[in-house]
């Protein structure tokens, strides 16, 4: 493994394996080391890129809104496969639209392309806000227990939760992350979905409703995507059903490669 910051972006990453290379961004208050499960089952045929996003783990500065997240990380890592994760799926879906230069092919878990009614991302924006000053109030100890408790993570495994790594992270930077970042910020993208010329592979759980939902909403307006829907497993997709989640990666990786030559 080699761990990089990149100094022009403060985008940390830390690299395994080789191969054609594949650029891993966590969700909220995660660190790249959530990847650790998929990594050990790919970097035999993959040059894994793990990437902690900004305010978490390594990378400094949450101040920076999506677009800049996007710019930050696709400037660090380069032409790959972007992988994203909820938050990681949000910045991934900027990275493919601004820069598809750079996206050979993109993977959406657990993602959105923002809220279109302006007065519930206001609510969402506010809501946002709250969290983040409660974070401020109470800790990273305590709201991570918190965080995790929620009905979505129930069929994430504790050993795959990352709980401490998690806590390492600062409550100015999760607020900030938020505040910044949060899906309340960010400007629907969903006229722009018909731009993916890439191939895209959309995956959720059929445990969590709302995003199942958004995930086949995704897949109608992307000419070039694939869907994944799994079984018994809920917002982690990639950490509740590892060994699942790989195979169905990696044969659409190799169906993505076949196709393209």
């Amino acid at each position: 493994m080699t761990q990089e910051l990149s100094h022009d972006h403060n985008i940390v990453t830390y690299t395994y394996g080789d191969g054609p290379r594949l650029a891993l961004l966590h969700g909220f208050t995660q660190t790249a080391s959530s990847w650790n499960p998929v990594i050990r089952d790919l970097s035999n045929e993959y040059l894994c890129v793990a990437v902690d996003m900004p305010g978490h783990g390594n990378s400094p500065d949450a101040t920076r809104p999506l677009p800049q997240c996007a710019h930050d990380i696709a400037h660090t890592v380069g032409a790959a496969t972007y992988i994203g994760y909820s938050f990681g799926a949000r910045v991934a879906l900027h990275i493919a639209l601004a820069y598809p230069h750079l996206c050979e092919r993109l993977v959406l878990i657990s993602g959105t392309a923002g809220i279109e009614d302006d007065a519930e991302r206001d609510e969402r924006r506010r809501d946002d806000e709250l969290l983040g000053e409660y974070i401020l109030e109470t800790g990273m100890n305590r709201f991570i227990n918190e965080w995790l408790s929620q009905p979505m993570f129930a069929g994430l495994p504790p050993e795959f939760s990352y709980v401490e790594e998690r806590k390492q992270n600062l409550s100015e930077d999760m607020a900030d992350s938020l505040r910044y970042a949060g899906t309340g910020t960010q400007e629907p993208l969903w006229s722009e979905l018909h731009h993916l010329s890439m191939p895209v592979l959309i995956v959720a759980g059929r445990n969590d409703p709302k995003f199942t939902a958004l995930a086949q909403r995704l897949h109608s307006l992307i000419p070039s995507s694939t869907l994944e829907l799994f079984d018994h497993v809920g917002h982690t997709v990639q950490l509740e059903d590892v060994r699942e989640f790989t195979n169905r990666l990696r044969n659409w990786l190799n169906n993505s490669n076949s196709q393209a030559n």
